[in-house]
C-alpha cells in the first residue's frame, strides 16, 4: 500500500519551501521531494531577491538567513559599443526595512528548506518525479521511480518547465514564451568589491544592462555585488536568439570583454557557471483536481524591464497555496473547485495585480529598438556634451539632429512604453 501524505510537494526552491513551512506550522503532515543533492543544487536565478513576501512569512528573516548584501544602490547602463551611461538611483527609504538582498541560492534555499523540515515537513533529495499519480481522473500522488506516493494534494514547484504541469494537462510549453539566463559567478575579495562599486561593508549594487551587450536582441544583462563574489549573466529571449543564430557563450563573452564590465571583474575568478529557462510570457493553469501549481512552474514572474521578480512570487504564491490547502482540508475536498481558492488568494495579493499591471511588458520588451536605437542615441548626446572641439550647440539642437526620421517612431514606443512598464 502507497505511503500518504496531507500534501506533497515537488521542488525545494523558494515556492516549495514556501509551501512546506506554511503547512508544516498548520501541523499537515509534508513531504517535499526535491531533485537535486540538496535544495538550490540545480536551482538558479541572477542572485537578487526582493523582500516583501518572505518577510511576512518569517518577519526580519535577514537576521538569520545566509544572505550576502543589502542593495543600497540602483544602476542603470546603457551600453553602445564604444562608451556607456548610467544611472545611479540611492534611496535611504529602501534600506529600513531592506527592500532587496542579494543572495547564493546554494546556501540561501538549503536554508529555507531546513526551515521547513523544522517546522515539521519531510525533505528527500535527490529523487526524480516521473509522473502524477492517479484515480478516477483526480491527481492523488506522485511517481518516482518504482515509488507510489499518495497525498491529497500535490503541489508542483518544479521550475520554469514543468513537468507535473505538462502531466496534469494545464499547459504545452513553446520556446517563445521564454528567455535564457547565463550567469557567471566571479570571486573577488570583499574591499575590492567595495571600492568598485562605491560601497560600505555589507551594502550592495544592483547594476542592469541594456544595449550592445545583447546584439540588439531583445533581454539584458546584470551584474549583482555578493559578500566575496560578483553574480553576471545575461538573459535573451530564447526564440530570438536562435533566429539571430549567435551563440550565447559569445554574448558572454563580449559582455565581459566590455570596457565597463572588465574592470568591475578585473583580477576575478570564475567559479560557477549556469544557465536557466524563465517563463516570461508563460502562464499556466493554476490548479486542477488534486494539483496546485506555483512559483516559475505556474510562470508567476514580472518583468517590468528595470525589475526582474521571480522568486518574491513564487514565496507569496506558496503561502497561498498552503493557505488553499488548508481550507480544503477543512472541508475535505480537494476538487478544482475547492481548490480554485488558491487563485482567489493570488488575486487579493500582489501576485496576479502585479502581473495583471505589467501584462503588457513582455511584448513591450520584444521592440528591438530598445536595444539598439535608444541606447546609441543617449550615448551619443553624452559625447557630444562632454566633447569640446569648437563651437557647440544647445542640447535640444542636437537632440533633433540625432532623432531625424525617427520621432514617429519613438513617440509610439513612449506611449506603448507608459502603458506597459
Amino acid at each position: 500500500m502507497a505511503e500518504k501524505f496531507d500534501v506533497i510537494i515537488v521542488g525545494a526552491g523558494p515556492g516549495g519551501c514556501s509551501a512546506a513551512y506554511s503547512l508544516a506550522k498548520m501541523g499537515f503532515s509534508v513531504l517535499m521531494v526535491e531533485r537535486g543533492k540538496y535544495p538550490g543544487a540545480k536551482n538558479v536565478m541572477g542572485g537578487r531577491m526582493y523582500t516583501y513576501a518572505l518577510n511576512r512569512l518569517i518577519p526580519d528573516f535577514w537576521k538569520e538567513a545566509p544572505v550576502e548584501r543589502k542593495v543600497t544602490r540602483e544602476k542603470l547602463t546603457l551600453l553602445s559599443n564604444k562608451s556607456s551611461v548610467t544611472l545611479d538611483f540611492h534611496d535611504e527609504e529602501l534600506l529600513e526595512p531592506p527592500n532587496s538582498f542579494t543572495i547564493l541560492r546554494a546556501r540561501f534555499d538549503q536554508w529555507f528548506a531546513n526551515k521547513a523540515v523544522e517546522a515539521g515537513a519531510t525533505l528527500v533529495t535527490n529523487i526524480r518525479v516521473d509522473d502524477l499519480l492517479w484515480k478516477d481522473k483526480k491527481i492523488t500522488g506522485i511517481v518516482a521511480g518504482t515509488d507510489k506516493l499518495e497525498a491529497n494534494v500535490v503541489i508542483a514547484a518544479d521550475g520554469a518547465v514543468s513537468l507535473m504541469v505538462e502531466k496534469a494537462g494545464l499547459k504545452e510549453f513553446e520556446t517563445k514564451e521564454f528567455a535564457i539566463g547565463m550567469k557567471e559567478i566571479i570571486e573577488l575579495p570583499e574591499k575590492v568589491i567595495d571600492d568598485r562599486f562605491n560601497l560600505a561593508s555589507e551594502e550592495g549594487a544592483a547594476q542592469l544592462f541594456i544595449g550592445q551587450c545583447t546584439r540588439q536582441i531583445p533581454g539584458g544583462a546584470f551584474v549583482y555585488t555578493n559578500r566575496n563574489s560578483l553574480s553576471l549573466g545575461i538573459v535573451v529571449y530564447i526564440n530570438q536568439l536562435i533566429e539571430s543564430k549567435v551563440e550565447a557563450y559569445e554574448l558572454m563573452r563580449e559582455f565581459n570583454s566590455n570596457p565597463a564590465i572588465a574592470k568591475l571583474i578585473a583580477g576575478g575568478k570564475i567559479v560557477e557557471y549556469s544557465t536557466h529557462v524563465i517563463p516570461e510570457a508563460s502562464r499556466t493553469g493554476l490548479f486542477t483536481d488534486g494539483l496546485l501549481v506555483v512559483g516559475d512552474a505556474a510562470g508567476l514572474i514580472v518583468n517590468s524591464g528595470i525589475t526582474l521578480r521571480g522568486m518574491d512570487m513564487a514565496i507569496a504564491s506558496g503561502m497561498a497555496a498552503a493557505e488553499a490547502v488548508k481550507i480544503a482540508m477543512g472541508k475535505n475536498d480537494f476538487s478544482k473547485k475547492s481548490l480554485s481558492h488558491y487563485e482567489y488568494l493570488l488575486k487579493n495579493d500582489f501576485v496576479l495585480a502585479d502581473m495583471r499591471t505589467f501584462k503588457r511588458s513582455p511584448e513591450f520588451l520584444q521592440n528591438t529598438r530598445l536595444y539598439s536605437l535608444y541606447p546609441e542615441l543617449v550615448c551619443k548626446l553624452f559625447h557630444r556634451l562632454a566633447v569640446v572641439k569648437g563651437p557647440k550647440r544647445r542640447l535640444f539642437n542636437e537632440l533633433l539632429e540625432e532623432t531625424r526620421g525617427k520621432r514617429v517612431r519613438m513617440v509610439l514606443d513612449l506611449i506603448r512604453g507608459l502603458r506597459a512598464l
